[in-house]
């Protein structure tokens, strides 16, 4: 089977990547003190091969770090600390984007720095639990609701977050509106229980995202500004609800219409998630003229054929980028993956687990 395609060059808006494989974001959890550090530049660095790298989930507020250890990027310290990312992927030959994700009710007090709470549309708690350092599992905080101001607030964290993003070197900005965090929550129903101008209708609950994406373009520009969703999803007490597909053809219209680089929609069946139907991708697609990025349990074969057939136009790989950091080498080499993967030290603080995992070798 020819792989010519998975291994050819593609205009990202006006950057050019060298293959049509994405890293897709992970979160790692090695940020000590919400600053990106110089294992985080190493391990991106290794995995540099990839056509795109989109970073692991970054707060653009205090009030949205939720986890322990994930990077910010809403101050000084953090910019610098990023730096060091951006430089090593482009100086070894990649581009390299940041997912901002704001947490939202996915998250608790111990986890978040002294004077920042949890925020959501509404004052609904998610079901399950989170690990803190200091006290191990504990169930998710109830969030407040958010007022008139600390939505403002927030929408403009998220642009002032793009715009140092840039300072820092990154070629773009991923918006996380997936996996049941802030964006996401306000789009459903479930989670979004406001009556005012953000709640109710679909096109209500698609405003906060719709005014965090308009912000964000008029800071960075549309060709620096994408969004990930991932419609059926369930992840961090997500239900389904009656207008999911209506929902996000309406979004996708609307995203179209802002001229964004990519949508980014990831399928997590692979993981024993629900499937995401056939149809709301083939929407999205079709409303959405810009490239777009599929993410969900991919291998060789599958992600050549969905790029011949036009159905993607890149391909995104997760797990499999963190025990095989040359997985564009293998892949193309056709050399066997590593079956080597400890789930213990997906989360932990230092290299284990993290930058030793080694590069193939005949």
């Amino acid at each position: 089977m020819s792989t010519s395609d998975l291994f050819s060059k593609y205009t990202l808006g006006d950057i050019e990547l060298k293959n049509r494989i994405v890293m897709a974001p992970m979160t790692r959890c090695r940020a000590i003190g919400n600053i990106p550090n110089d294992l985080i530049a190493k391990y991106y660095e290794q995995r540099a091969s990839a056509g795109l790298i989109i970073t692991e989930g970054t707060s653009p507020s205090p009030h949205g770090l939720g986890y322990c250890r994930i990077p910010g990027l809403f101050n000084e310290a953090q910019v610098e600390g990023w730096k060091k990312t951006t430089t090593a992927v482009h100086k070894a030959g990649g581009k390299i984007f940041v997912q901002l994700m704001h947490a939202g009710r996915i998250s608790h007090s111990l986890n978040l720095p002294e004077g920042a709470i949890a925020l959501a549309p509404s004052a609904v708690q998610a079901s399950g639990q989170m690990w803190t350092d200091q006290e191990g599992m504990k169930d998710f905080d109830v969030p407040k609701a958010m007022d008139a101001e600390e939505l403002q607030l927030s929408i403009n964290e998220y642009a002032q977050s793009a715009t140092l993003a840039v300072k820092a070197g990154f070629d773009g900005v991923e918006l996380h509106a997936a996996n049941g965090y802030l964006l996401e929550q306000f789009l459903s129903p479930v989670s979004n229980q406001r009556t005012d101008e953000y709640g109710g209708s679909i096109e209500n609950r698609c405003r906060f995202v719709l005014e965090v994406v308009d912000l964000t373009i008029k800071a960075i520009g549309a060709n620096k500004t994408s969004i990930r969703l991932s419609p059926f999803g369930v992840a961090s007490d997500m239900p389904h609800y009656p207008e999911i597909e209506a929902t996000y053809t309406y979004l996708a219209e609307q995203l179209n219409e802002r001229g964004i680089v990519y949508i980014h929609l990831v399928d997590h069946s692979a993981m024993g998630a629900p499937e995401v139907p056939f149809s709301i991708k083939n929407t999205i697609h079709q409303k959405f003229k810009n490239t777009l990025i599929l993410t969900g349990g991919y291998n060789l074969e599958t992600a050549t054929a969905d790029l011949t057939s036009g159905y993607t136009d890149l391909v995104g790989f997760g797990r499999q980028f963190i025990n095989n950091p040359d997985l564009v080498t293998r892949l193309e080499n056709n050399w066997p993956l590593s079956e080597t993967l400890d789930f213990n030290t997906f989360y932990s603080a230092d290299e284990v687990g993290f930058t030793d995992y080694p590069a193939y070798t005949e």
